[in-house]
């Protein structure tokens, strides 16, 4: 098994991004992607794929946290049972907590809404070295705010500047702020889940059947069953109009949730694997300070009995 996970360590993963990868350079239409992709894998060579990336992932984090000058922003959204809680669990496998920061964002608070809509992920924004994960995001202002036009209506916006144009105005806002981040040195990738209206109805079933997954389940998210089609036509607006090369979408299939994960996975190893990572390169003063230190802290063992740094070793 080792040497199999060796091998795939070292497969080109342009095969499980490129097909998904929405940069605004051509014409995008959410119909043409499907949902059930599969890549022409099983789900055990994806599985295997999938660990070699989740090994790869854990040395560039450590590498992304010690040279401390890129962040990372990944940010998940799709429709409810989509599969972003385990694509997260998953894909974030073995990556050291101290250098990820996990959001979600549900319904704003009463303090959130009175600021503006970006107010609340932007103070949430991962510091140089770590990588940062939104569960939801701003984008949730171009879809349930979109889809639901009375949720609009308790943002305290003046009056005034809730034109038609809204829409287009906040793709405009977004794109120049996601330009400014990455202008700073944040690599944005965004994953949209992209289920099909049959799947999130089994997953659906799952969680009423089994009691243990009753807690996921709300009555709500039957009812927006009944808007699928505006919420489609909300997610290839906001697609069409923020695909950049510096923040572009993945449209991931995600109605194979092992394929989802290693499409997501091999995204995010690919983008930081171009950062040219490294360790900080120590000067010659601080490697003469430390070859000091190590002879100190050898000195002090040969003082010790050999029995005692024989325990000290077991413990």
């Amino acid at each position: 098994m080792a040497k199999k996970s060796d091998k795939t360590s070292k497969v080109d993963l342009s095969r499980y991004t490129d097909p998904f990868k929405i940069d605004g350079s051509k014409e995008f239409h959410l119909r043409s992607h499907k949902t059930d992709e599969r890549g022409g894998l099983s789900k055990d060579d994806a599985k295997d794929l999938l660990t070699a990336n989740n090994r790869r992932l854990r040395d560039l984090q450590e590498k992304l946290y010690a040279h401390d000058r890129w962040s990372v922003l990944l940010i998940f959204q799709g429709m409810d049972a989509a599969g972003k809680d385990s694509a997260v669990e998953h894909v974030m496998s073995g990556v050291n907590p101290q250098g990820c920061q996990v959001f979600s964002f549900k319904q704003p608070s009463s303090k959130e809404l009175d600021h503006d809509f970006m107010w609340r992920n932007m103070i949430a924004l991962p510091e140089r070295g770590r990588i940062g994960i939104f569960n939801r995001s701003y984008y949730e202002e171009l879809l349930i705010v979109r889809v639901h036009p009375e949720v609009l209506a308790k943002e305290k916006i003046p009056a005034k500047l809730v034109t038609k144009n809204i829409w287009r105005e906040r793709f405009e806002d977004i794109s120049a702020i996601e330009k400014y981040l990455a202008r700073n040195g944040t690599v944005i990738l965004k994953f949209f889940l992209n289920v099909s209206k049959e799947e999130q109805r089994r997953r659906f079933l799952d969680r009423l059947d089994e009691p243990a997954k009753n807690w996921k389940f709300s009555v709500q998210d039957v009812a927006e069953r009944g808007v699928w089609p505006k919420y489609q036509a909300a997610y290839q607006d906001l697609v069409r109009h923020t695909s950049t090369k510096h923040a572009p979408w993945f449209v991931v299939p995600a109605d194979h949730k092992w394929f989802a994960r290693l499409v997501i996975s091999s995204a995010i190893v690919d983008a930081m694997e171009k950062l040219d990572l490294a360790f900080p390169a120590k000067s010659e003063a601080s490697a003469a300070e430390l070859r000091k230190a190590k002879e100190q802290l050898e000195k002090e063992g040969r003082g010790r009995p050999a029995v005692a740094r024989s325990a000290v070793r077991k413990v």
